[in-house]
């Protein structure tokens, strides 16, 4: 009887109909063997077959990936809820069907591919060779592609996408996803992030063509074809002129004596981060040597997501100490996202959350459009978006200035959305954000753009340290509009008459001189501009006190029950008393409305 050779068993499975007990998963193993020209992913699902590991062979092949909130996202690997060449060029055939319906002009205008510097040996999958696979099934139907000819940053292609006049464009990133993932994200003509009904119907056109087309897998074609072009070169040139749109203090800039960090967490951000404080007529920031080259395993980080906080900036910041810079400046693997730190006196490091930062932000690019508006702008023509997981402390600036706040859901894709419509009609937005430390500044890119945030905040950094303020005091100064708020509750200079359900009888502002209880009106206790601070005296006897910290990005409160003589329950004076604070924190303060955490003592 002649021996079964490795050869043998490899054919014998690619052809055998397979009776693992589960038609669904016996038709998608023979799918997966007869499609997949991928011999690393091919031999992992032959792999588990040959083992009998039908659970995990159903967990692989018996689902697919479905659009959320950045695209296609997952484990790279085999299987058809993997990221892998297969799905890749199941993705790019659906999406090549729906946008041949939607555009007629389809092969004159082209499509976008970009991607960053993930990989996996094992898969032999890396997101370069995804974009050429994408490039290659759009190429093969005779559509112009422009396929970057290196790794950038996600919002080059959003912005590719605008400026080339694309139909849609896809960038190969899992952004800041631990290193075994990676992803498909979409972006329409628009430049904005495919949304609703966009992503069911290219989901339904990918299931409608699962099988490769001929061609699909002819990566050749991206040498080959004349319908290939490289836009790399143009879109950075025209990227980093539109960057001085949102750059005011050049001048300033270039004389700074702020010396500035870089990291890029293995990922694509230095060089783009190197041009863009070129642009603003800063020196080059100082890059973290272990960080600054692209590295599919982030070496020197247990998590490549710059929002971890100063744990995962470790090697920035002892860098930026040994150099005596002041600010460290982190960009997420793809460069869409940043994270700051700024060092404090007393020698601890400040990591500014998504929501801090993005009061700075908001701060910062009204005050620069003040400055520089023209004669005819209207403040209320202005506005800052923000997903309304976020902070709203831009609400409680837009209040205090005139300018529009609006709320979106979570996603950058609907932030981009509402951007368009409100440009359509007119309307100029400074700045959104998410709190997952997300920040577009200007309207030039239409998603998160770690790249421009970055020297934004070099400029702001260094604007302020002209006149000895760092970003954690301006910051406090920001976060004073909460007490704005108070000033003009229900109406403008209406201090509230309750909070919750609990009456107000007196309210003392030293802050404007400001007590209700004196004859005059005027505060018996000296007035203090510099800082902010209420008493509120209520009907049961409490008085509570807000006021901010002088040091640090702090809202202080202190409250105490003065009862009358009769009321000795003292278990119940206490429950009254919390049941205050409770409604004092909830009501005026707004945490979860403000980015505030709650530390009580």
């Amino acid at each position: 009887m002649a021996e079964n050779t490795e050869g043998d068993l490899n054919s014998n499975l690619l052809h055998a109909p397979y009776h693992t007990g589960d038609p669904q998963l016996d038709t998608a193993i023979g799918q997966w063997l007869r499609w997949d020209k991928n011999p690393k992913t091919k031999e992992q699902i032959e792999n588990l077959l040959r083992n009998g590991m039908n659970k995990e062979l159903r967990d692989r092949l018996c689902c697919r990936m479905t659009f959320g909130t950045a695209g296609l996202r997952s484990a790279m690997g085999a299987g058809f809820c993997y990221i892998n060449d297969l799905t890749v060029i199941q993705s790019t055939q659906g999406m090549y069907k729906y946008l041949e319906r939607c555009f007629s002009d389809f092969k004159q205008r082209g499509f976008v591919v970009g991607y960053d510097t993930r990989g996996q040996v094992t898969s032999s999958c890396s997101s370069q060779r995804l974009a050429k696979l994408t490039a290659a099934v759009l190429l093969a139907k005779d559509v112009p592609v422009y396929l970057f000819s290196r790794y950038v940053p996600t919002p080059f292609v959003p912005y590719a996408v605008q400026k080339l006049k694309a139909v849609a464009g896809v960038m190969i990133t899992a952004s800041h996803n631990r290193k075994e993932d990676n992803g498909y994200k979409v972006y329409w003509e628009t430049g904005a992030q495919i949304t609703s009904p966009h992503d069911k119907e290219i989901l339904k056109c990918i299931e409608e063509c699962v099988e490769p087309w001929n061609g699909s897998w002819n990566d050749n074609l991206v040498d080959t074809s004349p319908l290939k072009r490289d836009p790399l070169q143009d879109i950075c040139r025209r990227y980093m002129e539109d960057l001085k749109k949102i750059c005011f203090y050049r001048e300033l800039n270039s004389k700074t004596t702020l010396k500035f960090v870089h990291t890029s967490f293995h990922g694509v951000g230095h060089d783009y981060v190197q041009l863009a404080f070129k642009v603003f007529g800063f020196k080059p920031p100082i890059p973290v040597p272990e960080q600054k080259d692209p590295d599919p395993d982030f070496s020197t980080v247990k998590c490549p997501n710059p929002e971890e906080g100063e744990s995962v900036l470790e090697l920035s910041l002892r860098l930026a100490e040994k150099e005596n810079a002041r600010v460290v400046l982190a960009t997420d693997p793809d460069a869409d996202r940043l994270a700051a730190a700024e060092l404090q006196e007393n020698g601890c490091w400040k990591v500014f959350t998504g929501n801090e930062l993005a009061a700075l932000f908001g701060w910062w690019m009204f005050d620069c459009w003040k400055k520089n508006k023209s004669r005819n702008a209207d403040v209320k023509n202005v506005y800052m978006l923000a997903t309304t997981v976020s902070s709203k402390i831009l609400k409680a600036i837009a209040l205090k200035e005139g300018f529009h706040f609006e709320e979106t859901l979570p996603g950058f894709k609907w932030i981009g959305s509402r951007i368009i419509d409100l440009l359509e009609n007119g309307k100029e937005v400074l700045f959104a954000f998410e709190e997952s430390i997300g920040f577009l500044c200007g309207t030039s890119v239409l998603d998160k753009d770690g790249v421009s945030a970055a020297v934004v905040v070099a400029e702001m950094a260094s604007y302020l340290e002209t006149m000895n303020i760092t970003l954690k005091q301006q910051l406090v100064k920001v976060y004073e509009n909460i007490f704005e708020r108070l000033r003009n509750f229900d109406s403008p200079k209406e201090y509230p008459k309750f909070c919750g359900t609990f009456a107000i009888l007196h309210v003392r502002d030293v802050t404007t001189g400001y007590d209700s209880s004196q004859p005059n009106k005027k505060s018996v206790l000296p007035v203090s501009k510099n800082s902010q601070m209420i008493t509120f005296t209520f009907q049961n006897g409490c008085v509570a006190t807000l006021r901010t910290s002088g040091t640090e990005p702090k809202i202080k409160y202190y409250a105490e029950m003065c009862a009358s003589p009769d009321q000795s329950d003292t278990a119940l004076l206490e429950e009254e008393l919390k049941k205050l604070i409770d409604a004092l924190i909830e009501n005026f303060l707004q945490p979860s409305k403000n980015g505030l955490i709650w530390r009580s003592v």
